[in-house]
């Protein structure tokens, strides 16, 4: 055997090694630049997925109220006059939420004028008295009143922490649970409800919030109904012509005192209600440079890192008379 051959070990040179390295870094590159556009698209899908269903939740919970506006049970279309048709056996709300107008407490007032069933405002518009009740409401967004009756009618009002109507087609006397219920011949009995929407923050979280009536606590008692709603707008559909079709939408800023007291023909056949819902939390990859337009008013582009969506229902009312018959 030659002892002179000499073995050599075979590898990698440093330039293969180097176009490796290259490879690699170019495949680390695609696969994280594959999972950072799957991880945006989980957060963008997931975010507008929650903005859809917030959004849905918002309107369905106001559509129900809003589109039974005016429903007063047997005595719809009547104004309540106490002293005349109505009576006030309730007492005195506590912690009322008493709105602008001459009448426009919870119950009705021995005053001679129209007890206002609805009213609205836009948070911080010149030359409105908005509830004193209410503190910390988001600025520039709607703050809509409700005043009805729930149905279906009772036979037993004995919640006591409810308010109550009885009525006939020409009498009203409201009450509470715990107090007995009057007799009324041919009457029916119904929970009377005084609710307020509005929007207030939670943090840096928009949240929509109603404040609903109770006997013990008045109008004291607040819901947080939806978060991420971050601005609410009504226009109201007013007939002009009497065919129960709203021949004009208004915000409430144009809507007189006279129609509110429905003193004048037209009457409220309509509510168009715009909701803007915000995503609740920021995403860094994303910058808000979209306007929104909610009825006839315009949002500027935020500029920040919050996904939007503007949704919006009309909603006819089930008992849109609500002129004095």
């Amino acid at each position: 055997m030659n002892k002179n051959i000499k073995l050599y070990q075979f590898g990698m040179s440093l330039i293969e090694l180097m176009v490796a390295m290259v490879i690699s870094l170019f495949l680390s590159a695609g696969i994280f630049t594959m999972f950072s556009m799957s991880s945006s698209n989980v957060t963008t899908t997931s975010q507008f997925n929650q903005l859809q269903e917030n959004g849905r939740i918002a309107l369905a919970i106001m559509e129900r109220d809003i589109s039974q506006l005016g429903f007063m049970g047997d005595i719809t279309g009547t104004d309540f006059v106490v002293g005349s048709n109505t009576q006030i056996l309730a007492g005195i709300v506590p912690n009322d939420c008493v709105g602008d107008g001459a009448n426009n407490a919870t119950l009705p007032q021995a005053l001679p004028s129209h007890f206002r069933r609805l009213w609205g405002y836009e948070e911080g518009a010149s030359g409105v008295v908005p509830f004193d009740c209410l503190t910390g409401v988001r600025d520039a967004t709607d703050v809509l009143q409700i005043k009805r009756f729930i149905g279906p009618s009772t036979t037993t009002p004995t919640d006591t922490s409810r308010f109550y109507v009885g009525t006939t087609a020409n009498q009203a006397i409201f009450f509470t649970g715990a107090q007995t219920a009057p007799i009324l011949t041919n009457g029916r009995f119904w929970e009377y409800q005084h609710r307020i929407y509005f929007i207030r923050n939670d943090g840096n979280i928009p949240v929509l919030r109603r404040r609903t009536l109770t006997v013990d606590n008045g109008m004291a008692n607040e819901d947080q109904l939806v978060e991420g709603i971050e601005n609410i707008r009504m226009l109201y559909g007013f007939d002009n012509d009497g065919d129960s079709s709203p021949d004009s939408y208004m915000p409430a800023s144009e809507v007189t005192t006279m129609m509110w007291d429905n003193q004048l023909f037209q009457r409220l056949v309509a509510v168009k209600l715009f909701v803007l819902v915000r995503s609740i939390q920021e995403d860094r990859s994303y910058t808000n440079e979209t306007k929104y337009q909610l009825g006839d008013k315009t949002i500027l582009a935020p500029k920040d890192n919050f996904r939007r969506k503007v949704m919006s229902t009309t909603i006819m009312l089930e008992n849109p008379v609500l002129i004095r018959s």
